[in-house]
């Protein structure tokens, strides 16, 4: 069973092959069909069992892509989402679908909801604390509809932290207002 790394990319390929691309089966049941080609030609340096505990099987999955699937994959599922101030946030490619959990002041000034693997992201908007407020994925529907309930919870929680009456307008941040 893969996890971390290992695990994410396996599900990154396995949803653009999905959708027709032409990538190698990392299913479960197509690495463990190919595993002489993909796992053996980079188990040459492993003698002990204490190095098999250490193994890391996310560059022998990464060999196993041509630069071109490479160039595809990070296309069409990308691995982080970039924020309006330029920060990365892991994009969970689970079974549900892409998903990112982010500040909600962080998407102020977007208009167009994100996608990854031409789904729309699911989006955890955060509190300034870092706790769930919402889950959308229609973000233009959430600033237009829900936002005014959230933003006067918000306000009343977090003064100190900027809820504009229209975030489609409002510049993303990560700050609290500045002091007087």
């Amino acid at each position: 069973r893969l996890d971390g790394g290992a695990a994410r990319l396996a599900q990154r390929v396995e949803l653009v092959r999905a959708a027709g691309a032409d990538l190698p089966d990392f299913s479960p049941e197509g690495l463990m069909a190919a595993l002489e080609h993909w796992l053996l030609p980079m188990l040459g340096g492993l003698r002990t069992a204490e190095e098999w505990k250490r193994f890391d099987p996310l560059p022998a999955l990464r060999a196993a892509l041509s630069w071109d699937q490479v160039q595809l994959l990070d296309a069409r599922a990308p691995e982080h989402f970039v924020t309006p101030l330029g920060r990365k946030v892991p994009v969970d490619y689970g079974p549900e679908g892409p998903e990112i959990a982010l500040r909600l002041q962080e998407l102020f000034g977007v208009t167009a909801h994100p996608e990854a693997a031409g789904a729309p992201l699911k989006i955890t908007l955060l509190s300034p604390a870092q706790r769930p407020v919402q889950v959308t994925r229609d973000l233009p529907g959430f600033w237009a509809g829900s936002y005014a309930d959230v933003r006067k919870d918000m306000r009343a929680a977090y003064p100190k932290h900027p809820w504009p009456e229209d975030p489609t307008q409002a510049d993303p941040t990560l700050r609290a207002k500045p002091r007087k």
